[in-house]
């Protein structure tokens, strides 16, 4: 209730042309996740932060391992989205995909989430295959003072620090430590899984302004263990650092020049781990040609160094260090074609060890034939380069190679078609719908060696191995996504979002792959969620979410509605009290994983409290 209808609507947003822009005038599937909405939410980490996107996916798996995706191919190792926080890349050269048990955030700190579903290749790079989460945090101007959150509860309970206060005329900084315990799951069985897990994060934030520059120099540090049952705990941590120089000149044009160092660690004492630091740095720049042409380019480079300590047998990597260099340039022009019509032309080119040179282009075309409608148009073409699973993954039973890397892995492909409509439809409601047909190439299959000519079992040892990854699955996905608000009266605003999603995949005619389809990921065919927000009497604020989610085929789960809720009551100006309820209408259920076996997601009840002086 921070914002109006005409203000949500007008908000603005950069991750879908690296530039600012109204939400009104980007030409994507892009759903904002407001400060206000996050907190109304009770959510305190980001996967759980991410349900409110109604184009995104979220299941939990179990108590520390999420799968998250946008327009299909989930799973817990999903490889198709990009994820930033505050311009930092969350992936793990691992896999492709990102370590939400991880990646935590101050939910009081976040300014805004940007969730674009559709690729966004042609300026964030392989990855952003399917869609782009950009995760923006307040400037610590905004945060000046102390903070401090407190919640305990039947399944996790949380403590939350921060502390801002002022360098001179021209710098603000602040700080902040938290930490949290998260209790066992069960199986749908009913017996108890060993995944409960604590961690504890602190970082710091500097802003420093001055006529025309902004620098930031921010960092987070990270320490966790994982229970596991056999061989020992999961021991996590990390830390990073990122600083971002930003100019803005005369003529409207700006600079912005930014470098981040980030490590990860997760190690099994005695049996297995891995270790990797990222050095990356990007420069953009933005200016206008013309009345009529908006331009911004820029470029970077990467470097990961990876080690494994791998096990003395099953599966392991090789070699088991290895270095990747990444590089990169981009370029993006929008063109004012009339006062309504605009056509945005781009591709980003980039450079890998694996497969050398890949390059990803994108048209865009937009119209706003109305101050609050806009009809958006759109065809890209996405990548996801080789990840070190994809080339040097190896698995020995005994003396047999039974998985012998993928020496000729190449780069997953995607041509996609969009078809977008935004508009505020009436003073009080705003709706967006997006279609897709999106069209697949060289995705990943598990091969029988190259010799062998009649698909077998894995369990015949006797031939057609080593299994090795190809590029011979291929197909077709297409859907709608719709979302909208409406403010019912000043004090209720309801917020409902669907998805639907149908899969035509396939392999080639001389595939001889031993995983299935089902390996490509496991999605339902639908979505849909109803969001209440009530400003109530004696500053009390009720919110509710209901949410009803479609079967998964394979392994099969049943489809299943859950309801969340949450009362908040603003004790003063500075103190909220609040009791929030999640998973409302199962003890328990399964969201991802098999039928038999599977963890399940119990009923939660969480009372807190936030005091900010």
């Amino acid at each position: 209730f921070t914002l109006s209808p005409e203000e949500l609507f007008d908000a603005t947003v950069t991750s879908v042309s690296k530039m600012p822009e109204n939400l009104s005038d980007a030409p994507a599937a892009v759903f904002v996740i407001t400060h206000d909405e996050i907190l109304r939410s009770g959510a305190a980490n980001l996967p759980d932060i991410l349900r409110l996107a109604p184009n995104l996916q979220v299941a939990a798996s179990n108590s520390d391992f999420y799968a998250v995706t946008a327009r299909g191919f989930n799973g817990i190792a999903a490889n198709k989205l990009l994820v930033l926080i505050d311009g930092r890349t969350v992936y793990t050269p691992l896999y492709s995909g990102v370590f939400w048990d991880v990646q935590g955030v101050l939910p009081e700190d976040i300014d805004r989430i940007e969730v674009i579903s559709g690729p966004g290749a042609t300026l964030w790079g392989p990855n952003a295959v399917n869609g782009v989460i950009n995760v923006i945090t307040r400037s610590s101007r905004d945060t000046q003072g102390a903070m401090a959150t407190v919640e305990g509860g039947s399944f996790e309970n949380t403590a939350r620090l921060r502390y801002g206060g002022k360098l001179g005329e021209n710098a603000t900084w602040r700080i902040y430590g938290m930490g949290f315990y998260r209790d066992n799951t069960q199986t749908t069985l009913g017996m108890p899984i060993n995944d409960s897990w604590h961690n504890l994060q602190g970082g710091f934030r500097v802003d420093w302004s001055e006529g025309k520059d902004l620098v930031t120099l921010q960092g987070d540090i990270n320490k966790g263990e994982l229970d596991q049952k056999i061989p020992d705990d999961q021991q996590l941590s990390g830390h990073n650092l990122l600083g971002r120089w930003t100019r803005s000149f005369d003529d409207g044009s700006q600079l912005q020049v930014q470098a981040y160092y980030d490590y990860s660690k997760r190690l099994i004492p005695n049996a297995s781990g891995d270790s990797v630091s990222v050095y990356d740095l990007d420069i953009q720049h933005g200016f206008s040609l013309g009345r009529d042409q908006n331009i911004v380019w820029g470029g970077g480079y990467r470097v990961s160094q990876d080690s494994f300590l791998n096990p003395s047998t099953g599966a392991y990597f090789s070699p088991a260090s290895r270095t990747l260099d990444v590089g990169n340039f981009f370029v993006q022009d929008t063109i004012s074609l009339t006062e309504t019509l605009k056509l945005t032309l781009g591709s980003k080119f980039e450079t890998n060890n694996y497969t050398g040179f890949a390059a990803m282009p994108s048209g865009r075309l937009s119209w706003k034939f109305s101050d609050k409608e806009l009809l958006w148009a759109a065809v890209s073409q996405a990548v996801r380069t080789p990840a070190r699973v994809d080339r040097d993954a190896f698995q020995n039973i005994g003396s047999i190679v039974e998985i012998g890397g993928g020496p000729d892995f190449t780069d997953e492909k995607l041509i996609a078609y969009e078809l977008g409509y935004r508009a505020q439809i009436l003073s009080r409601a705003s709706l967006s719908i997006s279609t897709f047909y999106n069209d697949y190439s060289d995705l990943r299959s598990l091969e029988l060696s190259p010799a062998g000519t009649i698909p077998v079992a894995i369990a015949d040892r006797n031939g057609f191995l080593p299994l090795v990854f190809g590029n011979k699955m291929k197909g077709d996905t297409y859907g709608v996504e719709i979302w909208g608000d409406y403010n019912v009266t000043d004090w209720w605003r309801l917020s409902a979002g669907y998805n639907a999603l149908r899969e035509n995949l396939h392999f080639e005619p001389d595939s001889l792959d031993v995983g299935g389809i089902p390996a490509a990921g496991n999605d339902p065919k639908y979505q849909f969620s109803l969001r209440s927000s009530m400003n109530l009497p004696y500053d009390l604020h009720l919110d509710a979410t209901l949410r009803n989610v479609g079967a998964l085929p394979n392994p099969a789960l049943p489809s299943y509605t859950e309801a969340d809720a949450r009362l908040g009551w603003q004790v003063m100006k500075n103190l909220e009290l609040a009791i929030a309820g999640f998973n409302l209408l199962h003890d328990h259920h399964a969201e991802f994983g098999a039928t038999v076996g599977a963890s399940q997601v119990p009923r939660s009840v969480v009372v807190s409290a936030r005091w900010s002086f």
